[in-house]
């Protein structure tokens, strides 16, 4: 440890992601060191953060969180609205940048920003935290084609859903920022089924999607709290006319949700139940605990296998999430060995691959908006 450089980490905004989803993993990072945070209006007794953390620095304004010159990470974790300026600055200022999704509101903004990190030579990475989900790690070595994972074929059909009962809207910026600020299920959920989805099989050949509002009393030309998002492609290298479909709802009444379903020529994968770290988090577990990640045995997915050429015969068991899991603590160690070596190339989750996350989710409004399906280049 004695050779490697500690990067000071500030985070900007004091809310659930920044002590949820950062703070634990910055502890649990050998080469990262928790710098300081801009709360702009902290709660004595209520909500602070430098009566939560009294060994480090605490600002109330960004231009005197930017201007320490100790500081060398800056992660977002305000709404999405802010991004955008904040990332500007930070990159302006010379620091690395760290931004939770969804990232900025459009592509143009993200290759804006990829442009100017170049130009200053600054690393961004943006916290696409759900492709280290154990479920979806999971489905990756089903579809890689390896020796040892099982075979489901050519996928025809992968549908991909993060449904949910939640009739009473959110009063955060999830439900109350419209999508022209990044706000909305399109930006909040989709962002993390349609970056799994590029994930495995790249920007697709065309988009169709629908957006509505299913809660009581809301009119269907306000904000979206639904979405269904197809992607087609036609002429993908491993798997040519497969139709990708992404789901999120807010009435889906069941006991276990689904979450991916799979079709391939030679058998099929469904899987229920969200991963398992963030309720985790919420409920107090830390990132060193030795169940953190795993999975309920009950609740592993479902494999079904085709051994006759005519489908004569098949054959069902359980497939267990991988272990052990690599958690979101895998996530923030690529990140910190991408610090080390200042290459674009390490960055976990590169800008540019948001970048193409926001052409879908662009494509997606112009199809709803529409009501006809939009090529992608």
């Amino acid at each position: 440890m004695a050779d490697q450089k500690i990067f000071n980490v500030g985070i900007i905004g004091y809310g659930l992601s920044a002590k949820v989803f950062h703070i634990p993993f910055i502890a649990v990072t050998p080469t990262l060191r928790l710098h300081s945070i801009l709360q702009r209006k902290p709660q004595p007794g209520v909500d602070s953060a430098p009566e939560d953390h009294p060994g480090i620095a605490h600002h109330t304004t960004l231009e005197a969180f930017l201007a320490d010159t100790s500081l060398d990470v800056a992660v977002i974790s305000t709404p999405p609205g802010t991004h955008f300026p904040f990332a500007h600055q930070a990159l302006a200022a010379g620091k690395h940048v760290f931004v939770e999704k969804p990232f900025v509101p459009t592509a143009a903004e993200a290759e804006a920003l990829v442009k100017q990190s170049r130009e200053v030579g600054k690393l961004i990475c943006v916290y696409q935290n759900r492709r280290w989900d154990s479920d979806f790690i999971t489905v990756q070595k089903l579809l890689s084609g390896d020796a040892d994972a099982p075979s489901i074929g050519r996928v025809v059909e992968f549908n991909t859903f993060f449904e949910r009962y939640r009739p009473a809207a959110p009063t955060n910026w999830k439900g109350t920022l419209p999508m022209s600020q990044g706000g909305g299920v399109l930006y909040d959920l989709g962002s993390h089924l349609l970056d799994q989805a590029y994930v495995l099989f790249g920007l697709p050949g065309s988009v169709y999607a629908k957006l509505t509002a299913q809660r009581e009393g809301v009119l269907v030309a306000a904000e979206p709290d639904s979405i269904v998002v197809t992607l087609y492609y036609p002429s993908h290298p491993r798997h040519p006319g497969l139709t990708v479909r992404a789901s999120a709802t807010v009435h889906s009444a069941e006991t276990r949700q689904p979450r991916f379903w799979i079709r391939g020529t030679k058998g099929s994968y469904y899987k229920t139940g969200l991963d398992t770290q963030e309720p985790q988090l919420r409920g107090g577990m830390t990132v060193s605990d030795a169940q953190f990640g795993l999975e309920d045995e009950t609740c592993a997915g479902r494999l079904v296998t085709v051994d006759g050429g005519n489908g004569d015969k098949m054959t069902e068991r359980a497939l267990p999430n991988i272990t052990p899991p690599q958690t979101y603590a895998r996530f923030y160690e690529l990140f910190a060995r991408a610090l080390a070596s200042g290459k674009e190339a390490d960055v976990p989750v590169p800008a540019t691959q948001a970048a193409d996350v926001l052409r879908i989710i662009e494509a997606a409004k112009e199809s709803a908006a529409s009501g006809r399906e939009v090529a992608l280049s």
